[in-house]
């Protein structure tokens, strides 16, 4: 009975600690508003309404029909020029990132069964000069099947491609780059909250007080993780909710997986959050540190933003220390595809491996510091 009145008496401390720190509120619930409007609306990794520059050469019917083709394509805002040479500055400058030539013969290709077109794009944005190549070529490409279809010139490709694009047939990169976020969100609210936890109890000179009452280790860290777990899931909750009514990105999976992934993530975030807190006694110490060893591996080693898969062996081997590289794929996937406890299950056990390690790291660290 004391225990239990002991241990309430410290949460209530450490909740009423939370609601008298204006901080607190705005990492909890400002920054992530503000960290998802980014992601939604500034951050674009769609190669849609590009800036091309189209050069015809050729006034034949079948050149007019092919830029009449790029211009209505969805992918691109195509500017007329009347040669490649008068967009070369442009191009440099970054007005626009292409120029497409239809050469002078192109007529006669066409005719022979052929038609080869220009491409110049801007190397030194690799992603987006292929992904405008592989469009560019996809546009022609489907003007060759329509004109074979309409019983033109017969243009047909030896291998017909059909695309299809499950969970998101729009390719809208919101629809990743909204749910990855939010594992932004709890590692800020898990890591860099609680980061501040001890050390500004030792700053405070509260932790010696503290030190003189019966209060065990694990009573004394559960006090600490309790509201800050509760804020998390607050916080999970205010980024769904926003990404689906305002974002409209697609939410298939169940409430329930939602909060079972972001429950287990939560664990090893406080923890690593706690550990620090004990080690640092000075705030700004922890808060830098909590930066650099778990929003910023967040950021580029989890898969947020950049492909695993594309990162040099030694780096795809860090990535398997970032606890986030386990929950971004659980969250694109119950957002974008549905529930899969198959995937699921496996990351979780990891998750719940790095708290366990966490927390007992902290408890041995903070039994040096109290004892």
């Amino acid at each position: 009975m004391m225990r239990g009145r002991r241990f309430a008496a410290m949460l209530m401390k450490e909740a009423r600690q939370i609601l008298r720190d204006p901080s607190t509120f705005i990492i909890a619930f400002l920054l992530p508003v503000m960290l998802l409007f980014l992601m939604g609306f500034g951050v674009n990794l769609d190669a849609s309404r590009t800036h091309i520059g189209l050069s015809i050469q050729d006034d034949g019917a079948a050149a007019r029909s092919l830029a009449t083709s790029f211009q209505n394509s969805r992918y691109f805002d195509v500017r007329m020029v009347g040669t490649a040479s008068r967009m070369t500055d442009a191009l440099i400058a970054g007005h626009i990132r292409a120029i497409i030539v239809i050469p002078q013969d192109f007529g006669r290709q066409v005719a022979k069964g052929g038609g080869d077109i220009q491409i110049i794009t801007d190397g030194s944005l690799p992603n987006t000069a292929s992904f405008i190549a592989a469009y560019a070529e996809g546009v022609r490409a489907h003007w060759a099947a329509a004109r074979a279809a309409d019983g033109g010139a017969a243009m047909t490709p030896p291998i017909a491609v059909s695309s299809r694009f499950w969970f998101n047939p729009e390719l809208a990169s919101r629809n990743f780059l909204v749910p990855g976020s939010i594992a932004v969100v709890m590692t800020m609210i898990g890591c860099l909250l609680t980061a501040l936890v001890i050390a500004r109890e030792w700053e405070r000179g509260t932790l010696e007080a503290l030190m003189a009452t019966p209060i065990g280790m694990g009573e004394f860290l559960l006090t600490k993780v309790i509201p800050y777990f509760a804020l998390g899931l607050m916080s999970m909750a205010l980024c769904t909710i926003l990404a689906v009514t305002l974002f409209h990105v697609p939410f298939r999976g169940s409430i329930f997986g939602l909060v079972a992934i972001s429950s287990v993530y939560l664990i090893p975030a406080l923890g690593q959050g706690l550990l620090i807190s004990a080690v640092f006694k000075n705030q700004f110490v922890a808060s830098q540190v909590a930066l650099l060893t778990s929003f910023m591996p967040t950021m580029l080693l989890s898969g947020f933003v950049f492909e695993i898969s594309s990162m040099p062996r030694i780096i795809q081997g860090l990535t398997y220390i970032v606890p986030a590289r386990y929950l971004i794929p659980q969250l694109q996937t119950v957002f974008i595809a549905g529930d899969d406890w198959r995937l699921f299950l496996p990351n979780m056990a990891v998750l719940l491996g790095f708290g366990l390690l966490f927390f007992l790291l902290c408890v041995r660290a903070t039994r040096r510091r109290i004892a």
